[in-house]
């Protein structure tokens, strides 16, 4: 890949992160007093797959205290200029978008046991086949820095798993 391609992929996936930043919804956590204070603050980092080609940004806010996060997930293909959509909702109109307007997906839900985090992103739209995936991720927090891997598969497990891994830092 090339560096200009590698910077213009960041460049969108920060504007669509800041512009999807104030409208995210919130994030559900499963976790007790001492884990929600340790995940407190910004987080951002990266995931891939080799198995897609597939690679993104992450951004994932927590303020302490509170059961809830702000989370956002842009995925870019490789070799794309398009970010995934999200899926089309039930009983809504329309069939595969094959060039989405950018939009953050959403994260589902996070869980946090100890120094485990695991989640779930809502269904998002296959750029090869059209058909939803969901995606699910575990992780280990390490200080000022989350990290682990991911499975993307077909709604009802209908195509082979794909991982790969993803990274998160702290900010600031």
């Amino acid at each position: 890949m090339s560096v200009v391609r590698s910077i213009a992929r960041a460049c969108l996936a920060a504007a669509v992160l800041t512009g999807c930043a104030a409208r995210s919804s919130p994030v559900p956590l499963q976790a007790d007093e001492g884990a929600l204070t340790a995940l407190a603050g910004e987080w951002s980092g990266e995931y891939s797959s080799a198995a897609t080609g597939r690679s993104g940004s992450i951004v994932f806010k927590l303020t302490a205290g509170s059961d809830t996060a702000f989370g956002d997930v842009v995925m870019v293909p490789s070799g794309s200029e398009h970010p995934l959509a999200p899926a089309p909702k039930a009983g809504v109109e329309g069939g595969v978008v094959t060039h989405p307007t950018a939009q953050a997906l959403t994260i589902r839900f996070v869980r946090v046991t100890g120094d485990s985090v695991s989640g779930a992103l809502d269904p998002y739209q296959s750029p090869e086949c059209g058909c939803a995936l969901v995606t699910t991720f575990t992780g280990r927090v390490e200080q000022d820095r989350i990290h682990g891997t991911f499975v993307t598969h077909g709604e009802m497990h209908a195509s082979a798993p794909q991982s790969g891994t993803w990274s998160v830092r702290r900010r600031g």
